[in-house]
């Protein structure tokens, strides 16, 4: 039998997921766990719901950057003019979980935690070095977002653990992030392949910091240090962009399905991050 707990405090839900006899898991936005009851696929013997714990729903400033609730609902973030205007990647990304219906429940900690390849949140949280603060039974850690996932439909959490909130970091002069996804339909589709580019510009225009995620080409999202190097130290001309879109290509591990084919997602991940990035250069282009 189903059993569903509501705790009020970060210690009553450690305590709840400790205590489980069983298969414990954590409702955050509930737009994919839910889905996963009812068809079958997942028989939890315990849920806890977080959305009653104070402060685990929100957005504030916090040293120049920003602390946002694991269980945010991504309308919210949408909302937030601040965080658009810092993180209009991370927003992008976001603002593509579902449906505008799935956007007033669907948050980033369950679109992390439900750990689809495809999840469009997560790129764009580890191009913006994102980091969230994990709670359980030994106390808090703060680790980043791409520590998280550890393959499809796992964690490294421990059945004791969940998560609070996100940090991102300050936003430098001159900076600025992008996430682009492709996909074969409509809008409610998932994604072929999503990329997410954050820069770092200096006044000439040269880029002295980046980061390169790929999300739907591999096990979990792929943070891509060697398409990374290709922008650093370069503007964004033409040989930069073939060897960030070599780069992005070489690094990817996809699958075959209905959706697209091993040399298609290929190809079409270094065409999104040579886009994505074109918007990232832009955008910072733009920041003095």
């Amino acid at each position: 039998m189903l059993a569903y707990a509501a705790p009020s405090t970060v210690e009553e839900a450690v305590g709840a997921l400790a205590a489980a006899s069983g298969i414990a898991k954590v409702l955050s936005g509930g737009t994919d766990l839910l889905v996963q009851l009812r068809s079958g696929r997942l028989r939890p013997d315990l849920i806890v719901d977080t959305k009653r714990i104070p402060g685990i729903s929100g957005i504030r400033e916090q040293n120049g950057g920003f602390a946002i609730g694991a269980a945010t609902p991504g309308a919210v973030i949408g909302e937030c003019k601040a965080l658009r205007e810092a993180w209009p990647g991370v927003v992008e990304a976001t603002n593509l979980i579902g449906s505008t219906q799935i956007q007033g429940r669907a948050s980033l900690a369950g679109n992390l935690c439900n750990a689809s390849p495809a999840a469009d949140g997560v790129p764009a949280l580890i191009a913006a070095r994102a980091t969230c603060v994990v709670v359980g039974a030994n106390g808090r850690r703060e680790v980043p977002v791409e520590s998280i996932v550890s393959g499809p439909g796992r964690t490294s959490l421990g059945r004791d653990e969940f998560i609070i909130e996100f940090h991102l970091p300050r936003r430098p002069l001159r900076s600025a992030d992008a996430y682009l996804r492709f996909i074969p339909r409509t809008e409610m589709d998932i994604a072929v392949v999503g990329a997410a580019v954050s820069v770092t510009l200096d006044g000439a225009g040269v880029c002295t910091d980046a980061r390169v995620v790929l999300g739907a080409v591999a096990p979990t999202a792929l943070l891509v240090r060697d398409a990374a190097a290709a922008l650093i130290g370069r503007t964004l001309d033409a040989t930069a962009l073939a060897a960030l879109d070599e780069a992005a290509r070489r690094a990817c591990k996809p699958i075959d399905d209905k959706r697209g084919t091993i040399a298609y997602r290929t190809k079409v991940a270094g065409v999104m991050a040579r886009r994505a990035a074109a918007i990232a250069y832009e955008r910072a282009g733009e920041r003095r």
